[in-house]
């Protein structure tokens, strides 16, 4: 048995949390929200996520990261991507060399184009070096809790790292894979929320199932030329962490994602759509985020541009009208 943090107590972080615990662990969540942190204490019930889902015994709740992570071997990230900065700067005293840092959060930082992994080496590598590791793929948090088989991926460049996520999370329904490919992991992760935005307008517009489908297979490309561009392997992007987590998130019903796109698709405005939402869908900042990284790169991503463009006022329908319209190439052109 292990004690675990998990840093965040939306959706994913509380699935993850139940899992732990149902494979064996110790686990102490953390959220800044005192009422959650109370339920899940007295009613081992999260009372705006998951509520269905009883959550362990074995597991408590705190409003105190440093609580949360002092005696840890684990702690997963699950804040969103534009507060794990701040998350992990109130981690800090509390993190020793020998704790591995799981990162379960799927974005980029929108002021410094940064994976999850390089902002934990801003912040903690001014200590030590972290241990890191990354958990992604196609994982909704309400079938993971609901015993629905599940596969994802744990990326470390340390194989012993994720081979110890793989043996110690890994439970029943939950099969877990590793790989050494961080890099392609965490912006497979990342740019498929992005492409997601855009197969929810797709579906908005009333557009069918060709749409989608070339809606996908041409996004996966812009997933892969971004990745490998920035030293990703081809393979990753084939495999749970790019194709399956785009299938997934483009095409299911409980997709965050996927409901914006579907809404602007609608013509309804981005500030109406995230008023009436629980949870933050992650593409919303990534986008911008990866058109600055694509720009910076070079690396031609008209799907995730007008995805942008869209999220800033551009009627989805003259998006689809520009993605269509644009010069004819090769399939297997660079852009």
């Amino acid at each position: 048995m292990k004690r675990i943090a998990v840093i965040g107590a939306g959706s994913w972080g509380t699935a993850l949390a139940i899992m732990a615990a149902r494979a064996g662990h110790d686990v102490m969540i953390w959220s800044r929200n005192s009422r959650v942190v109370s339920s899940i204490n007295r009613q081992h019930v999260n009372p705006d996520y998951l509520q269905d889902a009883v959550i362990p015994q074995t597991v408590s709740a705190t409003t105190d990261p440093q609580e949360a992570a002092e005696k840890a071997d684990l702690a997963i990230l699950a804040a969103p991507s534009h507060a794990t900065r701040d998350v992990i700067s109130k981690l800090l005293p509390a993190l020793r060399p020998q704790m591995l840092l799981v990162s379960a959060t799927k974005g980029i930082e929108v002021e410094t184009g940064k994976r999850i992994s390089e902002v934990v080496e801003d912040v903690v590598g001014k200590n030590f070096p972290p241990r890191f590791a990354c958990l992604s793929g196609p994982s909704f948090a309400k079938e993971v809790v609901e015993n629905q088989p599940t596969a994802i991926v744990a990326a470390s460049t340390n194989l012993q790292d994720s081979r110890l996520i793989q043996s110690e999370l890994s439970y029943e329904n939950l099969r877990i894979y590793t790989n050494d490919d961080v890099v392609g992991t965490e912006l497979g992760g990342a740019v498929k929320n992005v492409i997601a935005i855009a197969a929810g307008m797709v579906a908005g517009l009333g557009l069918g199932s060709n749409s989608i489908a070339a809606l996908v297979t041409r996004g996966l490309a812009e997933m892969s030329r971004l990745a490998t561009h920035q030293g990703a392997k081809p393979e990753t992007l084939t495999g749970l962490a790019g194709l399956g987590d785009l299938v997934l998130t483009c095409t299911g019903a409980l997709s965050r994602n996927r409901f914006v796109g579907q809404e602007l698709g609608k013509g309804r405005r981005l500030v109406d759509i995230c008023a009436g939402m629980k949870e933050i869908a992650e593409g919303v900042r990534t986008a911008k985020a990866v058109k600055g990284l694509s720009a910076r790169c070079g690396v031609e991503m008209p799907i995730a541009a007008e995805v942008c463009a869209v999220l800033y006022d551009k009627p989805a329908h003259e998006a689809v009208r520009a993605l269509m319209t644009r010069p004819l190439r090769g399939e297997f052109d660079s852009c």
